[in-house]
């Protein structure tokens, strides 16, 4: 016999100002994670565009 679904209890005015406080710092923190990896990729993007010293290389090194 399947059982039925049982609704939730109410939400306390805690609970929901602590869920509120937790979603908004994780907003702040995809954002600054988010800005960082802009700023990252930026400072690459401006090292590739320097010309190589030295030879080019031909191969790539092996990843493993």
């Amino acid at each position: 016999m399947p059982k039925t679904p049982k609704s939730s209890p109410p939400k306390s005015a805690i609970a929901r100002a602590n869920r509120a406080r937790r979603r908004r710092l994780q907003l702040a923190l995809r954002l600054a994670v988010q800005k960082e990896k802009e700023e990252r990729a930026e400072r690459h993007a401006g090292i590739r565009r320097l010309p190589r010293a030295g030879r080019p290389r031909t191969r790539r090194a092996s990843r493993r």
